[in-house]
């Protein structure tokens, strides 16, 4: 068998040689848009304690520059800058108010940021807002969208921003009456995502246990055990433990008209609340309340 010239034979390919990756020139740094190619970590930004915030030299001329500050591209200026809204909250909440719905604009925008520590340090601001405000912000349009964004922060997996934004959600329940944020709180207890609405029914719990009766009747106590009824079927623990706490206040307020001994008191009181029940919700349902009642 004859052998192949080696003159014919087909030419060895050669390896084109790799291209290295590019090095950047700047490798610190750290703008807050596409060409961020190296982070800051989010380990150096401080959570200052509100006791620890200090006040404003000259806070006049501080607050012209805030809502500058805090539409920054550069995310650790904003940060800085919402801690200075902090500041303004404690110290200087007056000159806050004619900006006030704008600042809650900025904190939604900021807690929907994916960084944590953005996240976190808006959630801190808010507290402080609460503090600082209270009832006006149940007149804003804006406090829907933060309350939404706190339900949702303190229902996910991180445990710093979790925490953060249960804590936020306590401080707005201590600083609002319970009437107009029960109204707002409503909506969520109904979410479809379960763990918002597991958080929704804690604060509603914690609104229902601070109203007095005619608080409870002005919302309406049927709608009130209705709810707490709908939640103690939940699939989530921390929704039917509030739903129970729900039941335990309201029955606590619960009155009815007919004068009796005091001996007789308690009974005539537990067969009123079973009537109510049995009027106003479903059988298994007003079955289930009855039954937490009882069982105290």
């Amino acid at each position: 068998m004859a052998l192949r010239n080696i003159e014919n034979a087909l030419p060895i390919s050669q390896e084109r040689p790799k291209k290295l990756p590019k090095l950047s020139k700047n490798p610190e740094t750290c703008l807050n848009d596409e060409n961020n190619l190296v982070p800051p970590p989010e380990s150096t930004i401080e959570y200052v304690p509100s006791e620890n915030l200090k006040p404003f030299p000259d806070p006049e001329s501080s607050v012209q520059r805030l809502l500058e500050d805090l539409a920054s591209k550069d995310w650790i200026k904003v940060c800085e800058s919402l801690n200075n809204t902090r500041r303004f909250a404690v110290h200087h909440s007056s000159l806050l108010l004619p900006i006030l719905e704008k600042l809650m604009v900025v904190m939604v925008k900021a807690m929907k940021n994916p960084r944590s520590a953005l996240c976190k340090t808006s959630i801190m601001a808010s507290s402080d807002i609460f503090k600082a405000f209270g009832e006006k912000l149940t007149l804003l349009k804006t406090m829907d969208d933060l309350l939404l964004q706190l339900l949702m922060k303190a229902s996910q997996d991180k445990k710093f921003v979790c925490e953060e934004a249960d804590k936020a959600l306590s401080t707005l329940v201590n600083s609002v009456s319970p009437l107009p944020l029960l109204r707002k709180l409503k909506a969520y207890v109904r979410h479809s995502n379960p763990r918002v609405r597991a958080k929704a029914a804690v604060s509603t719990s914690n609104c229902v246990s601070k109203m007095e009766v005619n608080e409870m009747e002005e919302f309406g106590m049927v709608m009130i055990v209705q709810m707490a009824a709908d939640l103690l079927n939940d699939k989530l623990p921390e929704a039917r433990e509030a739903a129970r706490s729900m039941v335990n206040s309201v029955y606590e307020k619960f009155t009815w008209t007919k004068e009796e001994d005091e001996e007789e008191k308690e009974g005539n009181k537990q067969e009123a609340w079973q009537r109510f029940c049995e009027k106003n919700l479903t059988g298994l349902n007003a079955q289930a309340m009855i039954k937490i009642v009882s069982s105290q």
